[in-house]
């Protein structure tokens, strides 16, 4: 395996809560449990865990609204050789990179350790699609501040590109199967969207933006639904 490739691993079964309830001996409402059942047990949900830990932070935390895009199918990078029983932990992240011609421009960076310097961030393998083979997370952080962000999997030992995404300042988080991705707004605010796999890529669900004016506090800035799809690389 690639020695600069890392393993991260998604976290594991749900938490599961016990509800409480009171039942009055004898009787019970339409929705109330009779006397000796047992409460069900319901699933915490996830928290965001960070991809890249170092680049964490940067940005404050935000909920999710529903907002959902949908994009063609991916095609298969050519140029690259057939994925063996190694999976994508095998392969060349520098061939991955020439061979997607939206990253081309990149493939020559070195691998970086720490956020403000250009390169690449240390690779990262993780199961985003619930098939237990773990897809390939390469992340860029150029001299203009500006970071791309690309998903490869692979399907019949070809490698398919399920992600493209930039912003600046980006942070990168899983929650649950979910790739959460934040970007500071030039008013204060955060931009937080998520990504869920849908059987052909990594397509956006929500996508909410959190605006600060001026002389805002806390109390009075709140999430305001913005539906959008990834932007387009504007050049490293």
């Amino acid at each position: 395996m690639n020695p600069n490739l890392r393993r991260l691993l998604l976290p594991g079964a749900a938490l599961s809560v016990a509800l409480a309830a009171s039942v009055l001996a004898g009787c019970t409402g339409p929705d109330g449990l009779g006397p000796g059942e047992a409460a069900p047990s319901v699933s915490a949900q996830p928290r965001p865990e960070a991809v890249w830990p170092a680049w964490s932070g940067m940005t404050s935390l935000a909920p999710g609204a529903d907002a959902a895009t949908r994009q063609p199918p991916p095609r298969a990078l050519e140029g690259l050789p057939k994925v063996g029983s190694g999976g994508l932990a095998a392969l060349d992240v520098h061939a991955v990179l020439r061979a997607d011609p939206r990253t081309k421009p990149l493939a020559e960076r070195g691998l970086i350790d720490r956020p403000g310097r250009a390169g690449l961030r240390p690779p990262v393998l993780m199961d985003l699609t619930g098939d237990k083979k773990p897809e390939l997370l390469i992340a860029a952080d150029t001299e203009s501040g500006r970071n791309i962000l690309t998903v490869y999997t692979e399907r019949g030992g070809r490698v398919y590109p399920i992600l493209f995404t930039s912003g600046r300042r980006m942070s990168v988080e899983t929650i649950g199967p979910d790739l959460l991705v934040r970007t500071p707004c030039s008013d204060g605010g955060e931009q937080a969207v998520r990504f869920h796999w849908d059987g052909a890529r990594m397509s956006t669900i929500s996508d909410i933006r959190d605006y600060k004016k001026p002389g805002d506090s806390p109390e009075t800035v709140g999430p305001r639904p913005h539906a959008s799809e990834s932007a387009p690389m504007e050049g490293p």
